[in-house]
């Protein structure tokens, strides 16, 4: 049998090596596989971002990194200088840490666009390598605003969101893992040190710590449950009240019960404030007019919760009742009329149509309510402060949520590393709860449920 060859176009090694030149080239220095490929303005674009980022990096990675791992090894103090005293500047370890995470960024956005060039030259080799020529500045200019036209103006937000966002919660974050708190560590005068996962234990098994903080967790939760409940439903209540048939003026309705949100919530909440105040208050001045005692509104820790809840509600129903009308208009009348042709009654009208097209619309809006809720600091912090007082909580009273007495532990008392541990544990269970309660909802699952 007459073995057949079948021809073989080998390229040769030197054009088969233009993607590797490329690359490497790019590898040694930022913007030399773009001028290999003939792609000049690139190139030199490339070789000026390098040499900004080299003339940043280079006198600072190094201070970065060492401040980071060691916060500082010098504490300030005076010292003796020809025979007088003179304060010597020390190490101060949150701007070390600090500026240390703003230039560990910086290096990670320099990195990132050293892989892109990498990447760019090794592909533009490629071309070359088929055939293909490399594209020009315009052309590549067009293609940018063309095809990555997206990508380009979201880099530019995604940059803010990096440093104006990512950064202040990585300090955060790397907080909970020190010692900052007074008195014995608070720069410049002591320095912080990492301490690892110490300041979590402490929170969850020091006695003092301990029962501060599941006492406060369970009257977050127990507040961010009924905060949204009371306020979801009694703004459906309102809203089907004033969709009833037969209801006149239901504009001067809306408008009244949308006054409470119309008016800044701090004057709101300080109004009630006095308004509930125990000894000249008028609902105690009312409840008197009538032969009735009046209540330990704001000094009670049983009364006082319960007067943020009332209070809540007064705030809280509007927006909830604005969100409910406008869902209510979206449910198609043959709905209702087909029904009515079967006999059922108002509620079960209420329960079969209403309330499934409520809850898969507004579904997404009660997770977020209940994780504003969970940090609802204006109601705590400006109506009761947190307060009545209680002597067995370190720091924090019998109406604090966990957001208000990280508050007060970071401005009042300068537990800096306890309060992170406390945002990082508010975190943790407000994601927990959202992105697991969402994936079960049906507004997550069943998409196409209504047209």
């Amino acid at each position: 049998m007459k073995q057949q060859h079948v021809p073989v176009t080998v390229k040769p090694n030197r054009e088969r090596q233009h993607r590797m030149t490329a690359a490497v080239l790019s590898v040694v220095l930022q913007g030399l596989g773009q001028l290999y490929n003939r792609q000049w303005i690139k190139g030199i674009c490339f070789l000026i971002l390098e040499a900004v980022g080299l003339a940043y990096l280079i006198p600072r990675l190094n201070q970065a990194v060492w401040g980071v791992w060691t916060l500082g090894e010098q504490t300030q103090r005076f010292v003796k200088v020809n025979g007088s005293t003179v304060l010597q500047q020390g190490d101060h370890s949150i701007f070390l840490l600090l500026n240390g995470i703003i230039v560990l960024l910086v290096f990670f956005v320099f990195l990132l666009l050293y892989i892109f060039n990498i990447r760019d030259a090794y592909l533009t080799g490629k071309l070359r390598e088929e055939g293909k020529q490399a594209t020009g500045a315009s052309a590549s200019l067009r293609y940018l605003l063309d095809k990555q036209f997206p990508y380009l103006f979201l880099s530019i937000p995604a940059l803010g969101i990096l440093f104006f966002t990512i950064m202040p919660i990585l300090f955060t974050i790397t907080l909970a893992f020190t010692n900052y708190s007074a008195p014995d560590h608070i720069p410049p005068a002591k320095l912080v040190d990492w301490v690892g996962f110490k300041t979590f234990t402490d929170l969850v098994q020091l006695k003092s710590w301990s029962h501060t903080f599941f006492g406060v967790l369970t009257w977050t939760v127990i507040w961010a449950i009924l905060a949204t409940v009371t306020t979801y439903f009694g703004g459906v209540l309102v809203a089907l009240l004033i969709e009833q048939k037969g209801i006149r003026f239901k504009k001067v309705w809306r408008t009244i019960f949308i006054l409470p949100y119309a008016i800044p919530q701090i004057i709101s909440l300080l109004l009630m404030r006095n308004l509930f105040n125990g000894q000249f208050g008028p609902i105690n001045t009312y409840m008197k007019a009538f032969g009735l005692e009046g209540l330990p509104w704001l000094t009670d820790p049983f009364w006082a919760k319960v007067t943020v809840v009332i209070v809540n509600m007064w705030i809280g129903i509007p927006v909830s009742m604005v969100l409910i009308l406008g869902v209510l208009t979206a449910i198609p009348r043959d709905l209702y009329e087909a029904a009515e042709v079967d006999g059922a009654s108002g509620f079960q009208k209420f329960r079969i149509i209403t309330l499934p097209f409520i809850m898969f619309a507004t579904t997404p809006v009660l997770i977020m309510q209940f994780a504003g809720n969970f940090n609802n600091f204006n109601v705590i912090f400006l109506l009761t402060n947190g307060n009545p007082l209680r002597g067995d909580y370190q720091y924090a009273g019998s109406t604090d949520l966990l957001v208000t007495w990280l508050y007060k532990l970071t401005l009042d008392n300068n537990k800096f590393n306890m309060a992170s541990a406390v945002g990082i544990i508010i975190f943790l269970i407000i994601a927990s709860f959202s992105i697991w309660n969402f994936r079960r909802s049906k507004s997550f699952k069943e998409e196409d449920m209504i047209q």
